[in-house]
């Protein structure tokens, strides 16, 4: 069969061409702007592709189009299988359809720490020779790939509540069918698509309506909003994690990098990694409880963890240049943001951290978390925001509100200059945003040489 995808370099629809092709499909695809990593790892699978969406590409016609969820009516590939009645589907769909039929679905949902979740519990499993297959939203670096097919019942799969496809606004992960369910963590997010909080908690709750009574739900004790996801109706088992829940952590190390982990109250191990911040303890303690579900005794599950090597841009040292580090991270949410600087100040004790924040997500650019930000960077010494020429809101307002020293640079080149005028041996620099930054990462490693 041959299958185009329409916006494959998206780290979702880009996993789902590379699953496509070893089910023996021929896969091409186009997007946007098609660029590295993705458009080099889709090649290396002999997989086509096309910049721009010209209608041209679709002739001869595909025996099926799936179409990601970052196009919409008007766009001209769009519009040209519409006309000509060409067979179309939502990537999310053709996941269900295709890989998950059958398989014993691990689900990991929740507004932060989905990919790092589900590239722990991938790893788990593949560490207690379990061999699953998995899709996951980044590459994590103890695969080298951010998806694979499996030939064993299970499949770890990051389920993201964004809508599904222009024509499907349900959540992805309502396609999934999930037996195991991590629900992380639920906090306003996606304002572009989502009006207020109360109508993410209705389609999270759409999704504990999926999973069978012989399945588990696995969610923060003290999260309020979950809580009331769970309130709307549960058919499931559940367990807890975190403060008063059935799974915890005693710290041993205040940095997050070294951690007992408690079952039921008896003493199941120590994690002792490189990953700090307490985000990370509560994702590796909701990790241990799915591995649980399927067969893992928490002490293999804890071995598993100690050898876990972050995800690709989770706080990924990029560069270390005259006693300057330099890291690269995703956040792009308050609470994201906070709770990575505070595991590095924890980790760093007083050196000194200079954040680099752009406000690039949809949420970001419509304002919706501004009101968040000034607080979320307490733990840094200097914050410098990048204030891209799309801003809808006035950065500088925000800026001004921060505790800590802050400025607003309009270019790369004020960000370095900055940067430079500031950063001594032993200084940290975190660089934070959900795109490429304009290759900020490697031209600041440069400027620092």
């Amino acid at each position: 069969m041959h299958i185009h995808i329409l916006g494959i370099c998206g780290t979702f629809m880009g996993s789902l061409a590379v699953l496509a092709k070893v089910l023996g499909h021929r896969v091409t695809g186009s997007d946007a702007n098609v660029y590295p990593p993705m458009s080099t790892q889709l090649q290396a699978q002999g997989i086509e592709l096309t910049q721009g969406y010209d209608p041209a590409q679709l002739d001869p016609a595909p025996d099926l189009v799936v179409i990601g969820n970052a196009l919409s009516r008007g766009n001209p590939a769009v519009e040209y299988v519409l006309n000509k009645g060409l067979p179309y589907v939502s990537g999310p769909q053709w996941l269900a359809d295709h890989v998950l039929q059958g398989r014993w679905v691990l689900a990991v949902a929740g507004t932060h720490g989905k990919t790092t979740t589900s590239s722990m519990l991938a790893w788990v499993l593949e560490h207690a020779g379990m061999a699953p297959g998995f899709l996951i939203g980044g590459i994590p670096q103890n695969f080298e790939v951010s998806a694979r097919l499996g030939d064993t019942p299970f499949f770890v799969v990051e389920a993201d509540e964004y809508d599904s496809a222009f024509f499907d606004k349900r959540s992805k992960f309502v396609h999934y069918r999930p037996r195991t369910a991590i629900l992380n963590n639920l906090e306003f997010d996606h304002a572009d698509i989502f009006p207020d909080l109360a109508s993410i908690e209705r389609q999270f709750h759409h999704l504990v309506r999926t999973i069978p009574g012989e399945g588990l739900v696995i969610h923060p004790a003290d999260e309020t909003a979950l809580g009331r996801v769970i309130g709307m109706g549960c058919w499931t088992p559940v367990q807890t994690t975190g403060e008063g829940g059935q799974w915890q952590a005693r710290l041993l190390a205040d940095d997050g990098s070294r951690f007992e982990v408690l079952f039921e109250g008896e003493v199941e191990g120590v994690v002792e990694w490189p990953l700090t911040g307490r985000h990370n303890v509560a994702n590796a303690l909701a990790c241990l409880a799915a591995a649980r579900h399927v067969g893992v005794v928490p002490a293999l599950g804890v071995a598993g963890l100690c050898r876990f090597r972050n995800v690709k841009r989770r706080m990924e040292v990029v560069a270390e240049v005259n006693g300057v580090t330099l890291y690269d991270d995703f956040a792009h949410h308050p609470t994201a943001i906070a709770t990575t600087l505070d595991g590095l100040r924890k980790r760093v004790g007083a050196a000194q951290v200079i954040a680099v924040i752009e406000p690039r997500s949809n949420s970001m650019k419509l304002g919706a978390h501004r009101d968040g930000l000034p607080a979320s960077v307490a733990q840094a010494d200097q914050v410098i925001w990048y204030a891209p020429p799309n801003l809808g809101w006035d950065l500088a307002g925000t800026s001004a509100q921060c505790q800590v020293p802050a400025v607003v640079a309009s270019s790369l080149e004020a960000i370095i200059d900055q940067v430079k005028a500031q950063a001594t041996p032993g200084t940290h620099v975190v660089i934070m945003s959900n795109g490429g930054f304009g290759g900020l990462h490697g031209k600041l490693a440069q400027a620092l040489r």
